[in-house]
C-alpha cells in the first residue's frame, strides 16, 4: 500500500474512535487495538515527515518544546461576567432583559460555570490553527502544542455549515481522576503535591513540554461559538451543531424559558454539582437568541445579556497566628493573616486578606484567635469573623505606624480606608511594584521581562526605576545566573518594541495614584500629550469628564514631584511615546440613526474597519448576526453564502456598496 495513503487511513480510523470513545462513550475497539494503531502512525510520521499532516492525532501525545509562549490579540475581547449571589439580583437581571428587548419573548441557557481555564480555539477550513488563553481578555498566549494534546478536543472538525473561520471558547480543567493520580505520584515520591485543580490546570497549560501536559490528561469543555459570520440562531443550537461534529459540550446545560425556571435550575445543581469529575463554582445564565444578544450589547466590561450567579462561599474556621502588612506599589499598606493551614473549598488556605485598620479594627483580632476563612467569589480567602467563645487570652494587633519596609511614618488620608507610605522613590517594595506596572500588559507590554528578573535587576542595584530599563544592555547581565545570550536579546528587543506604545497605555504604566487605564485614555483625549498635561491646573484637570478633585491632585502631585520629572526626562530621551491624538468619532449626518447592520464580503471603496466606522459616524449600529429585526445586510464581493441564505430566509434588504453610499445622502 502507498505510505501516504496508509497514513491518511490510519488519521481516519484513529480520529473516528477517538470520536467515538470522548462523544458517545463508545469503544469501538481496545485499548491495546488503538495503541498498536497509534504507534504505526507515529512510526510512519517520524519516517516520512513530509506526509505527515498538521490534524493528526499524534499530535494528542506532545511532544513540543516550547521555549516561550508568543502574545496574541484575541479576535473578540475575552470579557468578564457580572456576579451575583442572590435570587434579588437576578429577578433584576430579568428585567433589564425584558427592558432591553422592548417586551419580545425571550429565553436563557443555564449552563454550570466550570472551574477551570478560560481558552480559545482559532479554526480555519476546519482544521485547529491556534490554541490561546484568555490573558487580560485583549492577549493572550498561544499554547497551540498544548491544546492539541486534549483528547476530546477535535484538530479537524467536518460540518457542512460552519464558515471558513470561527472562533470555538470552552474551558480547559484537570479531571479530579488526574489531580489526584498526578498527587498521588508526587506523595510517594516525597514531592510537594499540586495545591488544587484550577491551579494545576493553568500551570498545566503552561508547561513548556506538550509531552508531559499529555500525561497529565487535560480535558475541555466548549462553551461558545464566535465568528464574523454566525450560521446559528441561538446559544442552544450552536451548542448542539458542535457536538454533532465532535466537541465535547457538557450535558448539563438547559434551556429556560423564564427566570423561575433558572431559580429551578440553580437549585437542582446546588448539591449534585459536587458529583461532576471537576469543580464548579457557579451558573452562567444567557439570552439563547443571538439576534436579542446583540440588541442586548455590551458594557465596557461583560455583555448585558448574560450574568453568572455564584453559590455561596464556603466557610472554614483555623488559627491566626500573626499579622504581616503588604506594601503595593502605590504605597497602600494592606495587612495579611498568617493562618493555620486549613482546606477550603479545594485549596490549603495558609494567609487572608483582613484589607485595612478598620477591618481589622472591626474584627478586634488578637494573637491565637479563632477566626471564620471564606472565599471571596470563592477566588480570595478573607477573614469574615471571629469566634469569641473560643478566644483565650492573646495579644490585639495593632496596625503599625511606619512602613514595614522603609520605617517612613504611614499616611492616611481623610475619608480614605487605607494607610499609605508616601515614600514612593526609595520603599523597594513601592519602587519594584512600580517598575512590574510599567512592563505589564496593559502597560508597555515588554512581554519577556518577568517579576522575579525585576526582583534580581533591582537586588543587584542594576534597575532603580523604569527609565533605568532604556540603559540595558547586554554588558549589565554579565555574571547573572541564568540568561543567556537569546533571553538577554529577547529582553532588549522587548524593551526596543515598548517604545512604540501608544502614550495613552504609558501614561498608565506611569503609575500615578488614582489614574487607571481608563482614566489614563480620558487625560489623553483631552490633553494628546503629556506636555500639555503637565501644564495643566486644577481647574484644567477637573474640566475633563470623569475627573474629580481625588484625581486632579494625585497628577499634580505627581508632575511636581523631581524624581518624576526625571524620569519622564529620561523616558523622553529613549524615544518612550509621549503624544497620542485618539479623536472622538463625529457624528457625520443622522441618516442612519436606529439602523442596524451587518456587512460581508470584500468592497471596493472601503475596508471593513472603514465601512463600521461610516456607518457609526451616521448614525447607524453594526452588528455581527442576522436575526428579524436587522434592517441591511451591507453585501461586498465573496460574502459568505450562510449570511445570504440567512437574510433571504428573513426578508432582510440585501444591499450593495453603492446602495449603501445612496443611503447617506
Amino acid at each position: 500500500m502507498d505510505i501516504n495513503q496508509r497514513m491518511n487511513e490510519l488519521i481516519e480510523k484513529i480520529n473516528l474512535y477517538n470520536e467515538a470513545y470522548y462523544q458517545q462513550n463508545e469503544s469501538i475497539i481496545s485499548d491495546q487495538a488503538f495503541d498498536l494503531l497509534l504507534a504505526e502512525l507515529i512510526k510512519l510520521e517520524q519516517e516520512n515527515p513530509l506526509f505527515a499532516r498538521s490534524d493528526s492525532p499524534t499530535q494528542k501525545v506532545g511532544g513540543t518544546i516550547t521555549k516561550e509562549f508568543k502574545s496574541v490579540t484575541h479576535q473578540f475581547p475575552m470579557l468578564s461576567l457580572g456576579n451575583t449571589y442572590n435570587e434579588t439580583d437576578l429577578r433584576d437581571f430579568d428585567e433589564r432583559v425584558k427592558k432591553g428587548l422592548e417586551g419580545e419573548d425571550f429565553e436563557y441557557v443555564c449552563e454550570l460555570k466550570f472551574d477551570g481555564v478560560a481558552l480559545s480555539f482559532w479554526y480555519t477550513n476546519g482544521v485547529l490553527q491556534k490554541g490561546v488563553t484568555r490573558g487580560d481578555g485583549t492577549r493572550g498566549d498561544d499554547i497551540t502544542a498544548n491544546v492539541k494534546t486534549i483528547k476530546s478536543l477535535p484538530i479537524r472538525v467536518s460540518s457542512t455549515i460552519l464558515p471558513s473561520t470561527y472562533e470555538i471558547r470552552g474551558e480547559g480543567y484537570m479531571p479530579i481522576t488526574s489531580f489526584d493520580r498526578i498527587n498521588a505520584e508526587k506523595i510517594a515520591k516525597g514531592d510537594q503535591p499540586l495545591a488544587n485543580p484550577r491551579n494545576a490546570a493553568s500551570g498545566t497549560f503552561k508547561m513548556q513540554d506538550s509531552a508531559e501536559v499529555a500525561r497529565r490528561e487535560m480535558e475541555c469543555f466548549i462553551y461558545s461559538y464566535l465568528g464574523n459570520e454566525n450560521p446559528f440562531n441561538s446559544h442552544s443550537e450552536a451548542l448542539e451543531h458542535l457536538k454533532s461534529v465532535g466537541f465535547s459540550i457538557s450535558p448539563t446545560y438547559r434551556v429556560c424559558a423564564s427566570i423561575d425556571e433558572v431559580l429551578t435550575y440553580i437549585e437542582d445543581w446546588t448539591e449534585k454539582r459536587n458529583d461532576l469529575p471537576l469543580n464548579t463554582d457557579g451558573i452562567v445564565i444567557k439570552v439563547n437568541d443571538f439576534g436579542q444578544q446583540e440588541r442586548l450589547g455590551f458594557t465596557a466590561k461583560s455583555p448585558r445579556w448574560a450574568i453568572a450567579f455564584k453559590y455561596p462561599s464556603e466557610i472554614a474556621q483555623t488559627r491566626i497566628n500573626s499579622v504581616s502588612y503588604q506594601v503595593g506599589r502605590t504605597g497602600n499598606v494592606t495587612p495579611v493573616a498568617n493562618l493555620e493551614p486549613v482546606y477550603l473549598a479545594g485549596t490549603v488556605i495558609k494567609r487572608a486578606s483582613i484589607h485595612n485598620a478598620n477591618e481589622m479594627e472591626r474584627l478586634d483580632l488578637r494573637e491565637g484567635d479563632t477566626v471564620f476563612i471564606e472565599k471571596g467569589g470563592e477566588i480570595i480567602p478573607k477573614i469574615t469573623g471571629v469566634d469569641t467563645s473560643a478566644r483565650k487570652e492573646g495579644n490585639a494587633f495593632v496596625f503599625p505606624h511606619a512602613c514595614p519596609s522603609c520605617s517612613t511614618e504611614l499616611v492616611r488620608l481623610e475619608g480614605e480606608a487605607n494607610h499609605y507610605c508616601p515614600n514612593d522613590t526609595g520603599c523597594p517594595p513601592q519602587i519594584k511594584g512600580k517598575i512590574e506596572h510599567f512592563i505589564a500588559r496593559k502597560a508597555l507590554n515588554i512581554e519577556n521581562l518577568g517579576t522575579e528578573t525585576v526582583d534580581l535587576l533591582f537586588e543587584k542595584g542594576i534597575v532603580q526605576n523604569v527609565a533605568d530599563l532604556y540603559d540595558l544592555n547586554a554588558d549589565k547581565f554579565i555574571g547573572l545566573e541564568g540568561f543567556q545570550s537569546k533571553s538577554i536579546q529577547n529582553i532588549l528587543s522587548s524593551i526596543e518594541k515598548s517604545k512604540q506604545i501608544p502614550f495613552r497605555q504609558v501614561l498608565f504604566g506611569l503609575g500615578i495614584r488614582h489614574v487607571g487605564a481608563t482614566i489614563a485614555e480620558k487625560l489623553v483625549l483631552h490633553f494628546h500629550s503629556l506636555e500639555n498635561l503637565m501644564q495643566a491646573s486644577l481647574e484644567d484637570l477637573i474640566a475633563v469628564p470623569e475627573i474629580g478633585d481625588r484625581i486632579a491632585l494625585s497628577v499634580l502631585e505627581y508632575f511636581a514631584a523631581s524624581e518624576n520629572k526625571d524620569i519622564i526626562e529620561r523616558l523622553k530621551r529613549a524615544g518612550v511615546q509621549f503624544s497620542e491624538e485618539i479623536s472622538e468619532i463625529v457624528l457625520e449626518t443622522t441618516a442612519l440613526d436606529g439602523k442596524t447592520f451587518v456587512i460581508s464580503g470584500v468592497f471596493s471603496h472601503f475596508d471593513r474597519d472603514g465601512l463600521k466606522a461610516k456607518i457609526i459616524a451616521n448614525g447607524g449600529k453594526v452588528v455581527s448576526s442576522i436575526s428579524a429585526k436587522l434592517d441591511y445586510l451591507v453585501a461586498g464581493e465573496n460574502m459568505g453564502p450562510a449570511k445570504l441564505e440567512k437574510a433571504n430566509s428573513l426578508s432582510i434588504p440585501i444591499i450593495s456598496e453603492d446602495e449603501f453610499i445612496a443611503l447617506l445622502s
